[in-house]
C-alpha cells in the first residue's frame, strides 16, 4: 500500500486529508474493539468528531478552534460511553491526534511533502531495520512481558536504519546533516515505543490482532502503531518550531 499512500501524500490537499480522515476513523473503531466497548452508538459518534476534525483541517480553521472541537468531542465520547470510559476517550483522543498530526506536517506547501516522507521512511525502515535484524541476530528480548518477538538487536538495527534513511535526506540536501540525524533518532525511537504501546493494549485486554482488515498483516493499528507515535511528535516539534502553518518547515529547516 506504500505506493498510493506516497502518490497521494504527494498530491496533499483534500486527498491527503480525505485518507488520514478514513484512516483514523479505523483508527477509532479498532481501538474500541480491542478494549471491547465498539458500540453503534460509540462509533458513529467517533465518525461524526473525525469528520469534522478533517474538515476542519482541510478548511485551515485555527488552531484555538480546532482545540476546543478535540476537546469538546473527547468529552462527549466519555459521556456516552457505557463503560470504560477512560478508555474510549484515549482511543478517540488517539485517533485524533493521528488524523491532525497527519494533517499538520503536510500543510506546508514548500516542506511539508519532504517532512512527512521523512516521518514515513524512518518508520518503515526502523521496522524493516527491525524485522531483519531481530531475525538473524535474534540475542535477548527487548520487553518479553509486553512484546515477546522484539529483541534489543531489533530495536537497535531499526535505530541504525532510520539514521541511514536520515543521512539519505541529508545527501539529497533536504536539510542539515545533524539536525536529520538527530531527528531521525528520535523518530525511530518513538516508532518503537509506539509499537510497545499498541501491544501494551493488545495484551491488556487479550488481543492478538487490532482486526484483520489487512489480511495477513492485522489492522490498521497494527501497521500505524509506530507511525501514530512518530507523526505526532514530528507534528509537536515542527509545531514548535515553525508555528501552526509551518510544521513542516519546522522540522526540515534549520
Amino acid at each position: 500500500m506504500a505506493p498510493l499512500a506516497i502518490a497521494i501524500a504527494y498530491a496533499g490537499g483534500w486527498l491527503w486529508t480525505g485518507l488520514v480522515t478514513a484512516t483514523a476513523i479505523g483508527l477509532y473503531a479498532e481501538w474500541l474493539a480491542v478494549i471491547g466497548a465498539r458500540t453503534l452508538r460509540l462509533v458513529v459518534l467517533g465518525v461524526l468528531i473525525l469528520l469534522g476534525v478533517g474538515l476542519v483541517d482541510a478548511g485551515h480553521i485555527t488552531a484555538s478552534y480546532l482545540s476546543g472541537f478535540v476537546v469538546l468531542g473527547i468529552l462527549a465520547v466519555v459521556v456516552m460511553s457505557p463503560d470504560r470510559r477512560a478508555w474510549a476517550a484515549m482511543g478517540i483522543a488517539y485517533a485524533l491526534a493521528a488524523s491532525i498530526a497527519s494533517s499538520a506536517v503536510r500543510l506546508d506547501p514548500a516542506w511539508g511533502f519532504a517532512a512527512l516522507m521523512l516521518v514515513l521512511l524512518v518508520v518503515w525502515a526502523t521496522d524493516i531495520g527491525g524485522y531483519f535484524a531481530g531475525r538473524f541476530i535474534g540475542g535477548p528480548k527487548l520487553w518479553p512481558h509486553v512484546s515477546p518477538k522484539k529483541t534489543w538487536a531489533g530495536a537497535i538495527g531499526g535505530f541504525v536504519a532510520s539514521l541511514g534513511v536520515a543521512g539519505g535526506f541529508a545527501a539529497f540536501d533536504l536539510g542539515k546533516a545533524a539536525p536529520l540525524l538527530g531527528l531521525g533518532a528520535i523518530l525511530s525511537i518513538a516508532s518503537q515505543f509506539g509499537d510497545l504501546f499498541e501491544s501494551a493494549v493488545k495484551r491488556r485486554f487479550g488481543v492478538k490482532d487490532s482486526s484483520h482488515i489487512i489480511p495477513g498483516h492485522g489492522g490498521l493499528m497494527d501497521r500505524l502503531d509506530g507511525f501514530v507515535a512518530a507523526i505526532v511528535l514530528a507534528a509537536v516539534f515542527g509545531f514548535l518550531r515553525g508555528g501552526a502553518d509551518g510544521v513542516g518547515r519546522g522540522l526540515m529547516v534549520w
